[in-house]
């Protein structure tokens, strides 16, 4: 059996408030404060949870926490949030019931947070899949969006949210989140334009300034310093803990994953960025000539730099700030402003468009998080909203007394919905109902929203009255309606009992809220109401190109004019409160109530003071006064018998029938009174917490009795068995030793048998080495014997033989002897005559051989130009010493040769051909022996300036240079691209790559070049071709010899053109158009720093100074 955890085990303090006992204020903060110290932050009252704000990280949001409160009754384990949150969700998804979690509590509560827990623990037990978890990423990335733009830093809370949200999760039958729908109320746009001391703007202004790229701020016009824009705050601008650039780099991604589109996020920074410009806007005035204020814009270029980002004309805008337009039926009216109505009209617009973007943003997620379905969903919504706000200070306005109203809604349906929740429960269980006594808030919100006489009915008249309208005038008319209500109270009244009421000031009146009295100055209430926006600002907006400002601004369309006047900010927050509560009617509810335990945001710290005022105007101890009205605890029969079955003799251990009859056998043989409990039809109802804390004790004295039963059979058992294991182990040591003992006994006698087997094999052993001794003797003394007389045998044998052998070479000896001698009588002429030849051919002989060998080891290096070779050592080896020379050279040449690749051999053969043409005929040409032939010196292919240039050309460029194309008129060069190919020559403008002339190369007849060292060369074209028009070509390069020894190259593999002439003179014509022009070189003082000048003389001579070679 699985042993669970219950509420009531192991508990600090009260869990649950309905037990607690006795009930009165101070036991109930005593209570709270004991868990509080104990880390203990969460309690229940009833079906409720007050969350504790810790102040810190606490390890109770584990997954394993998530999975231990997975499918569990809420009342199972120890108060958490995840209690409530899988009760709303198993409720949701198994009885098919949409539910709705209520969050409140005063800024710095812990609400946000809260919020965030229940959706986690919601996305964390329902299904999975890609889409799923999609759609639960979306989810839960939309929190960081909605916080950067809705959330400030303020005394009270560093993240606190300045909106109200109501988020609508959609389920489908499985449970698996299909999409949701977010609505927000009253944004605190006032804190746009204006931040108590020690708060901050909104979040989303600090994060771009502080994150967002050096580009993207450049973009923006923006400057990082935050002391530059009027909007921000600067003595709280930095946050302990809370980074801002991080944060920017987190609400980016999570604008991503919801799905906004990079340019709808660029357009929002814009309009953020949009703000602080206009908050940089200010005002000068100025008098004209009728007597009346004007105002002008003093430095205009913020106004300059926020058109821009926003698209606007800034003559439109500036005029919109400086006039107002107003029209009735036909009839148009334009005033100017003065100084305090053009700020009023700069932050109201300020205002508008923050406001009307956050509006924006929480519509834009709405459509990506949606649900894509049409079928009918199940649905859990999650309400994190303000608390009740009472300043201390009395400096309560417009903002607290909408926020009390909206609470004062909220308790109103709080306790209508949990009256009818314990009345569903009482008949489904088949219990006596018995009304319950509450006080009925619905008084004070008739107050507040009675469509004739409430406050804020009043308050929408007064400003749509025509006339003089101040809150002096709203303040009257309430005094004289609400004078004689019970719960509204005013020095200036009719009501004669407070006009002695000195804590009344006279601009204030007072409500009597369910959590108390609040005191509001009436200061503001018109112009907040109002939130009046000056149509030709409106209008002014509508002209923007911004592709966001016209959805946001659609009343500024001069083709949809509206003469009506927008409805209040009072109408619009009650028509929204109205649609709440009737939205959350319709849901089962489930409650969280955040406390704050102090106001330093510090952990560890309790103060009562702060906690009994929360615990006061969120109605806590109405809440336990109303659960407890009946009955303060039920449970289902399974679990109670479960739980207190070891009370009685007869259910215990085992209980064999139903459930409900193991427990009334257990109350009566308790004896506990009848009226202190009933029986439901599920589940009994304990009426007092005395009688639950009777069964907790009885039955923690029974677990004693049964601890102390359990300890005393353990302890039998652990000594038995701790005995039979000692004689078990007695038995084994004393088996293991009795081997042992034999082993060595064993031991012993196998080593005494070896001893004796060795003895006795050593003695066999030994007289049969005797007897083999004595064997080997006799046999070694036989055969020395054998081999002594086959010795003296073999000796007498060799004797003989050697005897005979000495004759016969004697014999032999004296044979040849014989021969020899006449053999040399017979040829001793014959060698006398040639003894002379011999000696001379051996010597020769010898000679070459020493030379051939003396040459291998001086031999020369294999470098071609190596110029060096051993010197001959006779005079008679001069031919062949040359000849050896010559062929070495050549052999090592062909080898040098074979090394070269096909583009360097045509380099080379490009050099040679260079040698041919112009070796000692040109001055230019020994300088240019040691530069390589590159080419392609503008790698045209590659350079994408001379990409027009190159996609012209159809055919490989062998050559590619910037050359000097003569001027025919005055001699003066004008830089052009040179182009060669197989086919033609081209010739481009340098800076726009446009092609002046292209030549095909069976035109060019022939090339003049002088013998100076200069780079001028002419190309003569063909008379009568179409190329000759103009005339030939004067062209100057540095890379003359490369570019004249392609051309001759080409010409020379051409099969079907003529050899092309080169003419090498320092004096040669040249045909420019009709006429024929000499050109002349002269050496002469370079002029100007220039080493060649080139200058037309007359109609017939053009003439080429070049410097004196030195």
């Amino acid at each position: 059996m699985e042993v669970k955890t219950s509420l009531l085990d192991n508990m600090i303090g009260v869990g649950d408030m309905v037990l607690l006992e006795p009930l009165s204020e101070d036991s109930f903060l005593e209570n709270l404060r004991n868990r509080f110290d104990h880390n203990e932050i969460y309690t229940y009252i009833g079906s409720v949870v007050i969350s504790m704000n810790p102040y810190r990280s606490l390890p109770i949001y584990t997954p394993d926490k998530v999975e231990e409160y997975r499918n569990r009754n809420f009342y199972e384990l120890s108060p958490h949030i995840y209690a409530l949150a899988d009760e709303a969700y198993r409720s949701l998804r198994d009885q098919d019931k949409d539910q709705c979690i209520l969050i409140t509590g005063e800024s710095g509560a812990g609400k946000t947070e809260a919020s965030k827990l229940v959706m986690s623990y919601v996305a964390a037990v329902c299904g999975k899949g890609q889409e799923v978890n999609k759609v639960k990423e979306q989810l839960l990335q939309s929190n960081p969006v909605l916080e950067a733009f809705g959330n400030a830093k303020t005394v009270r809370n560093d993240n606190s949210s300045r909106f109200g949200k109501y988020m609508d999760i959609e389920f489908d039958f499985k449970g698996d989140p299909l999409g949701g729908v977010i609505s927000n109320y009253l944004l605190e746009k006032s804190r746009v334009v204006k931040q108590p001391r020690g708060e901050r703007n909104f979040h989303v202004f600090y994060q771009l300034l502080s994150g967002a790229s050096d580009d993207t701020l450049k973009k923006l016009k923006l400057n990082r310093d935050l002391s530059k824009y009027n909007y921000l705050s600067l003595d709280s601008a930095a946050v302990n803990g809370l980074d801002d650039a991080a944060n920017f780099r987190t609400v980016r991604n999570a604008m991503q994953i919801v799905g906004f589109m990079e340019d709808e996020v660029q357009s929002v920074l814009e309009l953020v960025a949009a703000v602080l410009k206009l908050g940089n806007i200010e005002f000068k005035p100025e008098s004209r000539c009728n007597g009346t204020d004007e105002s002008r814009i003093k430095d205009k270029n913020d106004l300059k730099e926020m058109c821009e980002l926003l698209g606007i004309e800034q003559s439109v805008l500036e005029r919109a700030f400086s006039y107002r337009t107003v029209e009735a039926k036909l009839e148009k009216v334009s005033t100017t402003l003065n100084v305090a109505q053009a700020y009023y009209a700069r932050d109201a617009l300020a205002k508008n468009l923050y406001s009307r973007l956050f509006s924006w943003l929480v519509t834009r997620i709405n459509e990506s998080i949606k649900a894509q379905t049409k079928s009918r969903h199940k649905v859990m919504g999650v309400l994190d909203i303000y608390g009740f706000e009472i300043f201390e200070d009395g400096d309560n306005s417009f903002e607290q007394f909408i926020i009390n109203y909206c609470n004062e809604k909220l308790q109103q349906i709080f306790i209508e919905l949990t009256l009818r929740e314990e009345q569903e429960e009482y008949v489904r269980e088949g219990i006596e109902w018995t009304n319950i006594e509450y006080f009925n808030n619905a008084i004070i919100c008739d107050l507040i929203e009675n469509h004739q006489n409430g406050i804020l009915a009043m308050l929408d008249e007064e400003c749509l009255r025509p006339g003089t309208v101040t809150d002096e005038t709203f303040l009257d008319k309430l005094n004289t309606i609400c004078a004689e209500h019970q719960h509204f109270e005013s020095r200036l009244s009719k009501n004669s009992k407070f006009l002695t009421d000195h804590s009344l000031p006279h601009n204030c009146f007072r409500i009597q809220h369910y959590a108390g009295k609040v005191l509001y100055r009436v200061e503001g209430f018109v112009d907040k109401n109002n939130d009046l926006l000056y149509r030709d600002l409106s209008q002014a907006m509508y002209k923007a190109t911004h592709s966001l400002i016209k959805q946001l601004f659609p009343e500024g369309n001069p083709g949809k004019v509206n003469l009506k006047r927008p409805p209040t900010a009072g109408f619009q927050f009650k028509a929204s409160v109205g649609t709440l509560m009737r939205n959350l009617q319709t849901k089962n509810p489930n409650y969280i109530r955040c406390i704050k335990p102090n106001d330093k945001k510090a952990s560890h710290i309790f103060t009562e003071s702060l906690v009994r005022h929360q615990a006061r105007y969120l109605g806590l101890m109405e809440n336990v006064r109303v659960r407890r009205a009946g009955y303060a605890f039920r449970q289902a029969y399974e679990p109670c018998l479960e739980r207190y079955k070891m009370l009685c003799k007869r259910t215990w251990p085992h209980w064999r029938g139903p459930a409900r009859e193991g427990v009334e056998v257990l109350m009566a043989d308790l004896q506990v009174p009848a009226d202190e409990f009933s029986y439901g039809r599920s589940k009994i109802f304990i009426r007092n917490p005395r009688t639950l804390f009777f069964l907790e004790e009885r039955r923690r004295q029974c677990l004693q009795d049964l601890a102390t039963l359990i300890q005393k059979i353990y302890r039998g058992w652990k000594c038995r068995s701790q005995f039979l294991l000692l004689k078990k182990s007695q038995i084994v040591v004393a088996a293991w030793y009795r081997r042992y003992a034999q082993q060595k006994k064993y031991q012993k006698i196998k080593s005494a048998t070896t001893v004796v087997q060795s003895y006795t094999r050593g003695w066999q052993a030994r007289k049969l080495l005797r007897e083999l001794k004595y064997q080997k003797r006799c046999e070694e003394a036989v055969t020395t014997i054998a081999a002594f007389w086959h010795g003296t045998q073999a000796r007498r044998e060799l004797r003989r033989l050697k005897e005979e052998a000495r004759r016969k070479h004697a014999v032999a000896v004296i044979w040849a002897y014989w021969q020899g001698l006449k053999v040399r009588r017979e040829y001793r002429k014959f060698f006398r005559a040639n003894a002379g030849k011999k000696i001379y051919e051996f010597t020769i002989q010898r000679i070459m051989q020493k030379y051939f060998l003396g040459l291998k080891s001086t031999m020369p290096s294999m470098s071609p130009i190596e110029k060096n070779w051993p010197a001959r050592p006779y005079i008679f080896l001069d031919g062949v010493h040359t000849a050896l020379r010559r062929i070495f050279h050549l052999w090592r040449c062909k080898k040098y040769r074979s090394q070269f690749t096909e583009e360097k051999k045509a380099v080379y053969e490009e050099k040679l051909e260079a040698s041919e043409i112009f070796k000692d005929k040109k001055a230019l040409y020994p300088s240019s022996v040691s530069q390589p032939f590159k080419g392609d010196y503008l790698e045209i292919s590659k350079n994408p300036k001379y990409q027009k240039l190159n996609s012209a050309v159809d055919e490989k460029v062998l050559l590619a240079d910037v050359v000097n194309k003569i001027n025919r008129a005055n001699g003066k060069g004008t830089a052009r691209i040179f182009l060669l190919t197989k086919k033609s020559f081209v010739l481009a403008d340098q800076k726009t790559g446009q092609v002046k002339a292209s030549v095909p190369l069976p035109d060019l007849t022939s090339v003049s070049v002088s013998t100076q060292s200069d780079g001028f060369f002419a190309l003569r074209l063909k008379e009568g071709s179409a190329s000759a028009i103009k005339g030939d070509f004067l062209l100057s390069s540095e890379h003359l010899i490369e570019i004249i020894t392609k051309i001759h190259r080409i010409g020379a593999t051409a099969a079907d053109r003529e050899q092309l002439n080169i003419d090498i003179s320092d004096e040669f014509l040249v045909q420019f158009k009709q006429d024929k022009v000499c050109v002349k070189f002269i050496e002469g003082a370079p002029k100007n720093g220039n080493s060649v000048s080139c200058k037309r003389k007359n109609n017939r001579l053009l003439e080429v100074s070049v410097p004196t070679s030195p």
